[in-house]
């Protein structure tokens, strides 16, 4: 516990600081559940991508079982272009989200290669985007985790080392200023006690 000065001032400082934290822990704390909140809706979100992910990888393999023809080349038929991103603010972080995903089709010749080649495209095309999508949403699961742990450890400060500090700063203030009222009491008790025994001396040394 750090030193504090055992006086009238130093008690009203400590006051004014136990109600500051009060007022200020509370909005803390709501900070903190709302980033675990988003942080749990992150989860969640990038479980559903990755499903849709795996789901579109099994449908384009059953939908189109053409693709095990290993005499049609599939390569380069699609590539990432540009991925545009701008943010969203959830709880005062600025998380990323996809605004735009350029897909580039290379051109091929309808004539030399199958007509199903157009949606094995399509399908390659869905699932570039999932991974950029993934990608960014495992992006913000990690922003959402390092800003809960910083106002976790944050509420943690104020919980358990400020408040009871202060309030442990203001009971000893407070047991050290009634101490020393209660010996000025005494003091000023034995005092008057003096001077009114050297007063009723001085009367009877006086007295003829």
């Amino acid at each position: 516990m750090a030193e504090v000065q055992l006086s009238k001032s130093s008690l009203t400082r400590e006051k004014e600081n136990l109600a500051l934290y009060g007022r200020y822990l509370p909005a803390l704390d709501l900070k903190r559940q709302q980033l675990m909140a988003a942080r749990q809706a992150a989860r969640r979100e990038i479980a559903a991508l990755r499903a849709d992910l795996d789901r579109a990888v099994v449908e384009a393999g059953e939908a189109i079982p053409m693709m095990a023809d290993r005499r049609v080349a599939l390569d380069g038929l699609v590539r990432l272009g540009a991925v545009e991103r701008g943010a969203r603010n959830v709880a005062g972080v600025r998380l990323p989200v996809v605004t735009r995903i350029e897909v580039i089709r290379a051109p091929y010749g309808r004539l030399v290669r199958p007509h199903w080649v157009d949606a094995v495209v399509e399908r390659l095309e869905a699932a570039l985007r999932l991974r950029v999508e993934i990608e960014t949403a495992e992006a913000r699961l990690a922003a959402l985790e390092r800003a809960a742990a910083r106002v976790t450890q944050r509420v943690n400060l104020f919980e358990k080392v400020l408040i009871p500090e202060t309030r442990a700063n203001i009971r000893r203030i407070n047991v050290y200023l009634g101490d020393a009222e209660r010996a000025a009491v005494a003091g000023a008790k034995i005092a008057k006690k003096k001077r009114a025994a050297q007063m009723a001396g001085e009367t009877a040394e006086g007295a003829p």
